[in-house]
């Protein structure tokens, strides 16, 4: 008998530690912020998809370019925010980031990823494209995609900010964006991003717009949340 309440009794110690353990673990709290700017932004132009009819008739009235996107209120869609320093938790992913060429046009105009994470590339229209990034610090790269073609299935191994082109369509632009980190958000049409599950701890934040440069500032997650907004300047071409 006494030997079982010993065991009863250990065991129930290691539960005990263990639920002790878990209820000292501190839960991920949440940034959430707002991207906008001052100033005129410069006036993104309508595109011209003559040479490839069927991206031109879904296209009516005919879109814009994307270098920078206005929404009301002075706000910046597409903009990048991540934590570039203090980041201890991030591993590597491996759900994979699908990137369209559809109409003529790279959805999402900017792709978001992490260091060897799957990249999978489409093209869902029945013309070709030749996808063609310019990075500077990974490997150069330039295929083509006929209609009907499996996806292409690539990673970087470095982070970077890398412009995507098509040499076929010379209009069709877009980023990849690479990071170390897991904890990033993308702005909507609003201006708004939220970036999830970040332990407590001080941190700093970087956002980036592809023609406005990139500003950072330094931000603490306590109580389960932070708030982080940045404002650019708007520059001309």
């Amino acid at each position: 008998m006494r030997t079982k309440f010993f065991i009863l009794l250990a065991v129930f110690g290691l539960a005990s530690s263990a639920m002790l353990v878990t209820a000292a673990r501190p839960a991920g709290g949440t940034i959430t912020g707002k991207v906008t700017f001052t100033g005129t932004p410069p006036k993104m132009k309508p595109i011209d998809m003559s040479k490839e009819p069927y991206c031109q008739k879904l296209h009516n009235p005919p879109i814009k370019t994307q270098d920078v996107e206005a929404g009301p209120g002075d706000t910046l869609e597409d903009a990048v925010v991540f934590i570039s320093a203090g980041d201890q938790g991030s591993s590597s992913a491996s759900t994979p980031v699908r990137y369209d060429q559809k109409g003529c046009q790279y959805i999402p105009h900017v792709a978001v990823m992490m260091v060897d994470q799957p990249l999978q590339i489409y093209n869902d229209d029945p013309n070709a494209h030749n996808i063609h990034p310019l990075p500077k610090v990974n490997a150069e790269w330039n295929k083509s995609q006929p209609p009907g073609a499996p996806p292409i299935d690539t990673k970087w191994d470095k982070p970077e900010f890398i412009s995507v082109k098509c040499n076929i369509h010379p209009w069709m632009h877009g980023y990849f964006v690479v990071l170390k980190t897991s904890h990033y958000g993308v702005t909507g049409a609003d201006g708004t991003f939220t970036i999830k599950d970040v332990p407590p701890g001080k941190y700093t934040l970087t956002a980036w717009q592809e023609h406005m440069g990139t500003q950072t500032q330094e931000v603490t997650v306590s109580g389960g949340a932070a708030t982080a907004n940045f404002t650019f300047k708007a520059m001309p071409y």
